[in-house]
């Protein structure tokens, strides 16, 4: 049986669904302006926005396909290096840096895909930690390319040239916050129209029943090996995006606690809705920031929190919100 939680999808009117899209999107539209009053700063909903769209590239894998994966991360570390790699040794331009980083994170899960596609439940999700770890070593040890230990460092996003201007996204953290977030769009944009395709449907009946879908006549392995390799490309977009951010990128984007705290992200938002890992991840980063200026015991908060929510709200915060709202 797939590694799915126990939790039933609740279904979402389409009225209710463009509401929490509107809603969603006013919000992000407007952080700059809200957030530096609640005491915030725009970097961090940069992060937001970055950790949110490899939460939500996983959960297409995990929530909407019903596979787990622990290795996740190697991914979103191949997308920051090769993003970094790019700026640093061959040219500078931010969307070179970012195809860059697509094609290497979405390349290595293509073809380690390949290898795991029959692989069931735990087996499946151990084989990916595996996967992450071997990437984490190699990052950890090829010095002279890597940096090692130290991460990668000497390189910085470069303005965004259209021919008519130019945007200054290295100044200003505002324009930089702005192009993230239409990156976030296009992405989530696409992910969405994926899940609303003939293959997005495939993908919820492999979750649902993986043994009547086959009787159907699904390819199962090749489903889930697209579902695989998309999920990586799209995760593999926001560890580049995450290296722009940073202008850094070092062994720990590709270690295992990296991808648990994508899966507390994913699952604390509500893995069955679409916007629910973003919810997640919004959740996490702000008690991380607010809580790691108290003590250094940090996640032992969040893995409290993290807690409660799988036993009171094992649909997540955003599922609650939605069941709630549907009584």
């Amino acid at each position: 049986m797939s590694a799915t939680t126990s939790a039933v999808a609740v279904p979402v009117e389409p009225g209710r669904r463009w509401l929490t899209a509107i809603i969603v999107w006013a919000l992000l539209l407007t952080v700059p302006i809200w957030l530096p009053m609640m005491g915030g700063y725009t970097a961090l909903a940069g992060r937001v926005l970055v950790l949110g769209l490899a939460a939500m590239s996983f959960n297409l894998l995990l929530g909407f396909t019903g596979f787990m994966s622990f290795g996740h991360a190697a991914y979103f570390g191949l997308g920051a290096y090769g993003a970094g790699l790019v700026l640093k040794y061959v040219v500078a331009s931010t969307p070179l840096a970012i195809l860059a980083g697509v094609l290497l994170g979405g390349l290595a899960g293509t073809l380690f895909g390949l290898l795991i596609v029959r692989r069931r439940g735990v087996y499946f999700a151990m084989v990916t930690v595996a996967f992450g770890q071997i990437a984490f070593y190699v990052a950890y040890s090829w010095n002279d390319l890597t940096g090692g230990y130290d991460g990668l460092r000497g390189f910085t996003r470069a303005p965004l040239n259209l021919g008519f201007t130019t945007i200054d996204i290295v100044n200003s953290d505002k324009a930089f916050y702005y192009f993230l977030l239409a990156v976030f769009g296009i992405a989530v944009g696409l992910q969405g129209l994926l899940l609303a395709s003939p293959f997005g449907r495939t993908l919820l009946a492999i979750r649902e029943n993986e043994r009547r879908a086959r009787f159907l006549g699904i390819p199962i392995e090749r489903h889930v090996w697209m579902s695989f390799s998309i999920s990586c490309a799209f995760t593999a977009l926001a560890g580049a995006l995450y290296a722009l951010l940073n202008n850094f990128a070092d062994p720990m984007g590709l270690h295992y606690s990296l991808s648990g705290e994508i899966v507390i992200m994913a699952v604390m938002g509500g893995m069955r809705a679409f916007w629910g890992p973003l919810v997640g991840a919004a959740v996490f980063v702000l008690l991380q920031d607010y809580i790691s200026s108290m003590t250094v015991n940090w996640m032992s908060f969040v893995g409290l929190i993290f807690v409660l929510v799988v036993l009171f709200f094992p649909r997540g915060i955003l599922g609650m919100l939605q069941r709630s709202s549907a009584k």
